[in-house]
């Protein structure tokens, strides 16, 4: 029988495309050892252009690194290996029919331009299976704004905030402020709306630094998020996997030697010294167990697809519970707390990317069955 065919996308217009590049190479690697797949690389430069083929790993590695040009023997060369389609570069669209030669698309493109449901979007209509979530629970969790109101319909507790666009920062920044400091206080997190990896993100403690903050946040996207910042939390977080019956991991907590979980402790300065990684996380049962139904709740809730994780904020002081936010394409890198927690639940890495592969053509092929004429039996 031939292998079947999965492109993993990766690369993508975002500030998240370095992780995304770490991610995918995890992933392919993984794929192509289990011997079940021909792997096939389809890369998204951060001007949106695309190379797909043996080299685009390669290629995006160095765009990304321009200090490996004069050196190209540290790109790990054995990544040129994937895909029976030599390397080919075109504009804003794929090449012509290589999409519709794979069996199933890996999307691992992390923000903005790939998880917010624009890849999702463009792949259905190309009619091709894919890994994780639709359009819709997407679009939903990429939008931090939506998801917290997604979140309070289901009675699910989210953090309170303030969100706001950055052209009514830019006219003028007095009410915004007086707004923040009466609804919320200090210290407050300021976010980009559609931005994950906490890129964009500060913490900030007086008026002087929630200035910066915002600013810093205003450079990823049209719109802002401030929120309150719950006292001396903890972060938990669940991994999710499923279609129609999503199961929950058994709970992680991330103990940041930073003030907070930022990108460089998750991708920079990773490891034992700069974080600790808690599995399974220290938790009485009735609070593992509310997480754990409250993470498929969740996901349920904005009819996710696949795969997320979900991240929780516990309040040390009076020990409530929020949810913080939903990843539907978390980090696959070696050190991703998505494998981590799959893992420690009893799902190997390998068996994992298996499974994903397996839920993407079932939803697929459910998908299939809807009519597309009407009152054709």
């Amino acid at each position: 029988m031939r292998k079947m065919r999965v492109g993993v996308m990766f690369g993508g217009r975002s500030g998240e495309h370095e992780v995304s590049l770490k991610s995918a190479q995890s992933v392919m690697q993984a794929l192509d050892a289990s011997g079940r797949y021909e792997v096939v690389p389809l890369g998204i430069t951060r001007n949106g252009d695309w190379i797909c083929g043996a080299t685009a790993m390669e290629k995006l590695i160095l765009a990304a690194n321009p200090g490996l040009l004069d050196g190209a023997a540290s790109v790990d060369r054995a990544l040129t290996r994937f895909g029976t389609f030599d390397t080919v570069e075109t504009d804003r669209l794929p090449p012509p029919g290589i999409l519709t030669r794979l069996d199933v698309v890996f999307p691992v493109l992390h923000g903005p331009f790939g998880e917010d449901g624009t890849v999702q979007g463009m792949l259905q209509l190309a009619r091709i299976p894919y890994v994780g979530c639709g359009v819709t629970a997407s679009s939903v969790g990429m939008d931090k704004e939506l998801f917290k109101r997604v979140m309070r319909a289901h009675g699910i507790p989210v953090t309170p905030d303030v969100c706001f666009r950055r052209a009514e920062w830019e006219a003028g920044s007095d009410a915004i402020i007086a707004r923040i400091e009466t609804t919320l206080g200090y210290p407050v997190f300021t976010k980009p709306v559609n931005m994950g990896s906490s890129v964009g993100i500060s913490k900030c403690d007086n008026r002087e630094t929630l200035i910066r903050g915002i600013n810093a946040a205003a450079r990823y996207d049209r719109r802002l998020l401030v929120e309150w910042a719950v006292p001396r939390p903890r972060e938990i977080e669940v991994s999710v996997l499923g279609n129609d019956h999503p199961e929950a991991s058994i709970p992680g907590e991330i103990v940041p030697k930073r003030e907070f979980y930022d990108y460089t402790a998750k991708y920079i300065d990773a490891g034992d010294e700069a974080t600790e990684l808690v599995v399974p996380a220290r938790l009485d049962e009735s609070e593992a167990r509310t997480i754990r139904e409250t993470a498929a709740h969740a996901f349920r809730a904005v009819d996710g697809a696949g795969m997320a994780r979900v991240d929780f904020l516990i309040n040390r002081n009076s020990g409530e519970i929020y949810l913080n936010e939903i990843n539907t394409i978390p980090g696959f890198t070696a050190i991703s707390m998505y494998s981590k927690l799959w893992a420690a639940t009893g799902i190997s890495y390998t068996r994992l990317l298996d499974r994903l592969i397996e839920l993407a053509v079932e939803r697929f092929e459910d998908q299939d069955r809807n009519e597309t004429r009407y009152g054709e039996t």
